[in-house]
């Protein structure tokens, strides 16, 4: 063995150890770059485990994935079907959602209420990255498994893990980690923090509550094993191979503990093969305690590098072809053409002294520079030249949310490249939002407006079947009797759904709570079409930063009332603070327009909220952290749907392409007791902008929603409008530009 320095490029130097002349030691640099042999073959990328998240069959790594890394996985034995969902959510932290089918198990032993269904289990990983990779050190992860389970999976390792090089045969990931609980079933030595304190030493087998909740005394106890193993990627580029050494003894599985099945290993390893059929598409196939064969799949994608092409029309040269005063202009055409090319849909025009003002609202671009200069040669074409400015308004509801000023002079510069390196930025000046009351020189506000989109209402791990659905056609209309005052209405149509299998409306889960959301079965098992929809609401804007909406009528599914929020929100600002007020009364989901008048209306010992309140200040920020870049905290603070009072924290993640993911948890004065299975309210979701998965650019988003249970603590009003969203340019989130091109 010999040791050398060599220069790697320009900026990098290397020190590796050489061996037999081919063998290097191989690790991220600072900037994320490998070291790279002059003619290096195929690069080892992180995959997935059987049950999600990065490392080798069973067992984890203390490697990452790339920062916002999305694998959705499928993996069969014997005994269980995972289906994971992982992403990298920071470049520091990894987190996994699985569902597990249990295959030797079922849901209960009422055939009443769950007949043949296999017992489903839910469970939230998360790792976090110590140490990242240098020149000497490996990467170093600790990491949760089943985070607030049922006790299935749980478990908690730390794994190191360094990767190594040869000239000619393809690269390694050597793994080391030492696992309690499920990583640790094995035993193989004895748990060091036995030493430090008693409770350590045992395990407790049952789980906190009502499950869901986090239980801390469990982390780190217990018996305790050492594992590890290799991920090899081949010189052969499509395939990777995998050898690991167990640290669990599956003594303490389900099927084993309830269901008399033997899982005993004859071998603590696990041999793995992954092949890369295409980009983002891997099949896994592995042979397990030397008794189990396993096979699956990996789909992968980048939030952060998503994009798909665009089919678009381009801006227009400049003509010479403007009219010679603004009477003259053909507003209509330019309407149109302002649409297409920048889209911006002009409700009015107006006349400023020099400068000629478009009234808009923007369907097309997030990036509002793109638009804004796409404007610019669309104006430019049109009026006179003479006009010394354009100044484009944009509107949500008939909210002013965001004024831009563009010289017209330099914008002729930008356009004709007049000087080095022209940006429409050097020719636009941002101003604070403006109501106009003038005449306009032009109108063409439309009142009525009206849309159809699918829905797909789903939920997995039921007791009647593991997959439920219902997909939708949702039309929606909405018609504005003044500049401020909306009437707005929303019906489903049901297309095909399987939730004739649903047994019950009620969960007989010995809670009393009003049923506000765990009666929502009656809202969409019985109705064929339903009226999502129907309200009055006023918007307004005081001053230059407070906002306002009061709102009446049927408000979601489930609940009318009437009600107001108030926002406020200053531009380019990282905060905002609010409030909202309901008095609400529950529909009944056996007629189109009545509510319950009694809180026994409804019958089966079940009470429901004829008459109540909801309400909650909030507060959003968007954290300046390094280690939280691209970050939206949420916290509402109040008294929610089934008279419980407490908070509800919401935290989201945007990635390059502007794909959005949250999380949210409501911690209320309702016990776990009180509140049933799960213990507490939590849920996931996913905001994905159709720009990045269409074909043309749009502004558009869709939204995925994914609560594990639906309980009745902790639970909100579904309103139509968020004066957050509404009021998005002012501070962009949901609009701001893609930062992938």
């Amino acid at each position: 063995m010999s040791f050398k320095c060599f220069p790697m490029t320009p900026f990098l130097a290397g020190c590796v150890f050489l061996l037999n002349g081919d063998l290097y030691a191989k690790s991220h640099a600072e900037d994320d770059a490998y070291f790279a042999l002059p003619f290096q073959g195929p690069q080892l990328t992180p995959s997935q485990t059987d049950l999600g998240g990065v490392g080798l069959i069973q067992m984890p790594s203390g490697r990452m994935a790339e920062d916002g890394a999305f694998s959705f996985g499928y993996n069969d034995n014997s005994e269980y079907k995972f289906y994971t969902v992982s992403l990298q959510l920071m470049p520091w932290l990894e987190t996994t959602i699985r569902y597990t089918q249990v295959e030797d198990l079922l849901y209960s032993d009422r055939k009443d209420f769950s007949g043949n269904t296999k017992l489903a289990d839910k469970g939230i990983d998360a790792k976090l990255r110590l140490i990242k990779e240098d020149y000497w050190l490996p990467e170093v992860s600790v990491g949760f498994r089943d985070l607030g389970g049922t006790g299935l999976f749980d478990g908690e390792f730390i794994a190191a893990t360094k990767r190594f090089s040869t000239e000619n045969y393809g690269q390694f990931d050597v793994t080391l980690g030492l696992g309690w609980g499920y990583f640790g079933e094995r035993g193989n030595i004895s748990n060091p923090l036995c030493t430090a304190a008693d409770r350590f030493c045992e395990r407790i087998s049952d789980y906190a509550d009502n499950g869901g909740s986090i239980d801390y005394n469990r982390w780190f106890t217990g018996s305790a094993s050492l594992f590890g193993g290799i991920e090899y990627q081949t010189p052969y580029e499509p395939l990777r191979l995998k050898l690991e050494y167990d640290g669990n003894d599956y003594s303490q599985d389900y099927p084993v503990t309830r269901g008399g099945v033997d899982m005993t290993p004859k071998t603590p390893w696990n041999f793995g093969a992954i092949y890369e059929v295409t980009d983002g598409v891997d099949v896994r196939l592995s042979y397990e305690r030397g008794t189990t064969v396993a096979l699956g799949f990996t789909l992968s994608t980048n939030f952060n590098t998503m994009k798909s092409p665009w089919i678009d029309n381009n801006a227009p040269a400049l003509g010479n072809n403007q009219a010679a005063t603004l009477s003259g202009v053909d507003w209509q055409v330019l309407d149109q053409e302002l649409n297409d090319v920048a889209g911006y849909k002009t409700d009015r025009v107006y006349q400023q002294g020099n400068t000629v003002t478009f009234v808009t609202q923007q369907s097309k671009y997030r990036d509002r520079d793109v638009a804004i200069e796409r404007a610019a040669a669309v104006i430019a074409n049109h009026v006179p030249t003479n006009v010394g400015a354009y100044k484009i308004i944009e509107e949500s509801k008939n909210i002013p949310v965001k004024s831009t000023e563009i010289s017209a002079r330099d914008y002729l510069d930008v356009a004709t490249v007049d000087y080095f390196n022209p940006s429409i930025k050097d020719a636009i000046i941002e101003l604070p939002p403006e109501d106009i009351n003038d005449t306009p020189l032009y109108d063409n506000f439309e009142p009525f407006n009206y849309g159809f989109a699918p829905h797909l209402s789903q939920s997995f791990g039921g007791p009647e079947n593991f997959y439920m659905y219902s997909l939708t056609m949702q039309g929606g209309a909405s018609y504005w009797l003044s500049r401020n005052l909306e009437l707005s209405s929303a019906v489903s149509v049901n297309l095909v759904d399987n939730y004739d299998k649903l047994n019950f409306a009620v969960p007989d889960d010995g809670t009393s709570n009003y049923r506000v959301r765990t009666l929502v079965r009656a809202y969409v098992s019985d109705n064929d079409a339903s009226l999502n929809n129907l309200q009055l609401t006023w918007f307004d804007r005081y001053g230059k930063n407070w906002y306002q909406q009061i709102y009446g009528g049927y408000l979601e599914t489930m609940f009318a009332g009437f009600g107001t929020e108030v926002l406020y929100r200053q531009p380019n600002s990282n905060w905002a603070i609010g409030a909202d007020i309901n008095a609400i009364s529950q529909r009944d989901p056996n007629s189109v327009f009545g509510i319950f008048s009694e809180e026994s209306t409804y019958g089966n010992n079940t009470k429901v909220l004829a008459r109540g309140t909801t309400g909650h200040l909030s507060l959003y920020y968007q954290p300046e952290w390094s280690f939280l870049e691209d970050t939206l905290f949420r916290l509402d603070v109040g008294k929610f749907l089934a008279a419980d009072v407490g908070a509800r924290f919401d935290f989201s993640k945007q990635f390059d392409s502007g794909m959005i993911i949250g999380a949210y948890a409501s911690r209320t004065n309702m016990s776990a007791e009180e509140f049933g299975e799960g213990s507490f309210t939590k849920g996931f979701y996913l905001s994905i902008p159709f720009d990045t998965v269409s074909l043309k650019p749009t502004t558009s988003r869709g939204n995925l929603n994914w609560q594990p249970i639906t309980r009745d603590g902790g639970q909100v009003l579904n309103k139509r409008n968020s004066l957050f969203s509404i009021t998005d340019m002012v501070s962009p989130w949901y609009q701001r530009p893609s930062q992938n091109e």
